[in-house]
């Protein structure tokens, strides 16, 4: 995925620095696969790439953003899907509580390998500025990992004010920033993985109507549009995708 400057990107985030208060601006909706139990969401060139979660409906989906995906496969029982990512020439897929992280090709997303790793998975992504990956477990840890290899490189506790944020869901890696999900609340951070310094918290509520909200599941799925300033946000079990601007709170 090419990098791309978000709003506010760059900020400064020493400790004094106070997070940027950003809101979601809809430019576009798009249909969703109501069914899908959303872990991860990105994009590489015109292709969106989607995890979905939940033992026995467990999948990974490739295809044009908003239409039917291309190719689809599913993981065997009793693996419950979670966050992905695109790195160069692979791409992987995180499990919750199996310690398993798939490696697939990109094209035909067939299986090639399953490597361990300690804890549960939640989120990752590929960070092009340092070529490593980013992962989150729910905790206020992100973990960087070799791209390749998959193992841990370092870690960062991600803060604000000097307070833990925990609960950091799914990831997008955007230039030097990693987005993050906060699990069961409608705000997406902003986060400097060199200082694990929150920088920006994001609004991202509204966005299904009260009708659409009885059978949808929480907010988690940010992927950064390529070449743009706009971002593609979904949930878990929402029959709507939301290709929007991040623009400062009035």
């Amino acid at each position: 995925m090419a990098a791309i400057t978000a709003c506010g990107a760059g900020a400064p985030s020493g400790p004094a620095a106070q997070p940027e208060r950003l809101r979601v601006q809809v430019v576009a909706e798009l249909p969703h696969d109501p069914k899908a139990f959303t872990q991860g969401l990105e994009f590489a060139g015109d292709t969106l790439y989607e995890g979905t979660g939940l033992v026995g409906r467990s999948t990974l989906r490739a295809g044009p953003a908003g239409g039917p995906p291309r190719v689809t496969v599913s993981l065997p029982e009793p693996l419950f899907g979670e966050g992905i990512t695109i790195a160069g020439p692979r791409v992987w897929q995180l499990t919750w509580r199996n310690g398993i992280a798939i490696e697939r090709d990109p094209h035909t997303l067939a299986e090639r390998r399953r490597v361990e790793y300690e804890g549960e998975g939640w989120g990752l992504c590929h960070q092009e500025h340092g070529d490593r990956l980013v992962m989150s477990d729910g905790t206020a840890r992100l973990t960087f990992r070799d791209p390749a290899t998959f193992a841990e490189t370092g870690s960062v506790t991600v803060t604000d004010g000097g307070i833990a944020v925990t609960e950091l869901n799914e990831l997008e890696c955007v230039g030097r920033d990693v987005y993050a999900n906060v699990w069961q609340t409608d705000e997406i951070v902003r986060i400097d993985p060199r200082s694990g310094t929150v920088t920006a918290r994001i609004d991202a509520s509204g966005l299904l109507s009260p009708q659409e909200q009885q059978d949808a599941d929480v907010l988690n799925g940010i992927a950064a549009y390529p070449g743009t300033d706009q971002f593609l946000l979904t949930g878990k079990l929402w029959p709507k995708m939301f290709r929007v601007n991040l623009v400062p709170v009035a």
